[in-house]
């Protein structure tokens, strides 16, 4: 539930194109595919033809003259800070094929202790996933979006270098951007708009009709985590301390909370906290209970989840303004938008009475899409 975005990646779903109605194809023209369901990582082939919906979410306008002869193997990752997930694809003029898709851990910011080695084994291991039964064939490109890649840091060719040196791939055919980046790219392929992020970190992106984009806020769980899962378990968390201690009357939210984390009494959970391998995730997996007891009516717990919704809300807004976007499109991602509920409904009414003109809206497709994207311009337009 936490888990998604990116600022977080999400086991979610495999991604499926856009309905052919709202692509505005012709919705006759199904995808030919051949799955293989008894597969235990549920590896699969789909054919996408050319010129279906898919296609033009991830078809560069080249002249046909410039494609590439022949396939290209390509792998889009989406590393969050709980997990990775990696869909590989072959490329042909026919279409995208998807080869499978897998998972793996999460990673954390290059800088922190082991981040390098955490980084190296999302890839290695969400990439193992995504290719059992296919070989040692060596890709051709591959794009990841990870958390905590700033673009245009010093960091972004220190992550690029890695994932080259992981794949055995040269760098020209490899590129580390952020998670936020690839999202935008697979929500909203052609065009103006606004993601935002709320998985285990959070993050808001937007872009405008010309390719000039703005972010805000994402700046990591210890400095502005405000609307992101983590918060939300974090303030929970706070919140039960609060009833142990008498400042707020006891209510099951306290227990529930104690219980997943395997403690009995307000010392343990002080113990708990200062663990040296707690993690952002380790509190946004209690986010759950926080959004459960405001739906069942605690007055504390809904406040949270407003002052959430309403940082979330002031971050698109910001994002709206500085591009000059008067109507976009808005898509939420992430565990905790993507997931029906309180929180959800509370952005949703919140942008639309900030952002005059704004509507909330699917994305074309996921992260990963957008990473098999931009791999595949990595061959046809290299850098």
């Amino acid at each position: 539930w936490a888990a998604g975005l990116p600022g977080t990646a999400a086991e979610q779903h495999p991604a499926r194109p856009p309905h052919p109605r709202a692509a505005g194809v012709d919705r006759h023209r199904q995808p030919r595919r051949h799955r293989r369901a008894a597969h235990p990582r549920h590896h699969r082939h789909d054919l996408f033809p050319a010129g279906g919906a898919t296609d033009r979410l991830v078809r560069s306008r080249q002249p046909r003259r410039q494609l590439v002869a022949g396939l290209m193997l390509l792998a889009g990752f989406d590393a969050g800070q709980t997990s990775t997930r990696c869909r590989v694809c072959r490329w042909q003029e026919v279409g995208w094929q998807i080869i499978g898709e897998g998972s793996g851990p999460g990673v954390s910011h290059l800088e922190a202790s082991g981040g390098a080695e955490r980084f190296r084994q999302a890839v290695l291991t969400s990439l193992k996933s995504a290719s059992e039964g296919e070989g040692e064939r060596r890709l051709d490109a591959a794009v990841i979006g990870a958390s905590g890649i700033e673009q245009s840091s010093a960091l972004q060719p220190r992550a690029t270098a890695l994932l080259a040196d992981a794949l055995s791939l040269p760098e020209d055919r490899v590129l580390a951007t952020g998670d936020e980046r690839t999202a935008l790219r697979g929500a909203f392929p052609e065009g103006d708009g606004i993601i935002l992020i709320s998985g285990t970190g959070m993050i808001c992106l937007g872009r405008d009709h010309q390719g000039k984009e703005h972010r805000c806020g994402g700046w990591g769980w210890m400095l502005d985590g405000a609307g992101s899962a983590f918060d939300l378990g974090h303030q929970g968390l706070q919140l039960t301390l609060q009833m142990a201690d008498g400042r707020r009357p006891d209510h099951p939210l306290r227990q529930r909370m104690w219980e997943q984390l395997g403690c009995r009494g307000h010392a343990d959970v002080k113990a708990w906290v200062v663990q040296p391998s707690r993690t952002a995730a380790d509190l946004a997996a209690l986010a759950p209970l926080l959004v459960a007891a405001a739906d069942a009516g605690l007055p504390a717990a809904q406040d949270i989840l407003q002052r959430s919704a309403a940082a979330l809300v002031s971050c698109a807004a910001t994002v709206a303004r500085e591009l000059a976007l008067p109507q976009p499109a808005v898509a939420g991602l992430g565990g905790v938008l993507q997931h029906p509920g309180s929180v959800q409904r509370a952005v949703e009414v919140g942008i639309i009475a900030e952002i005059p003109g704004a509507r909330w809206a699917p994305a074309a497709s996921d992260a990963c899409w957008g990473a098999l994207t931009m791999a595949r311009e990595l061959v046809l337009r290299p850098r």
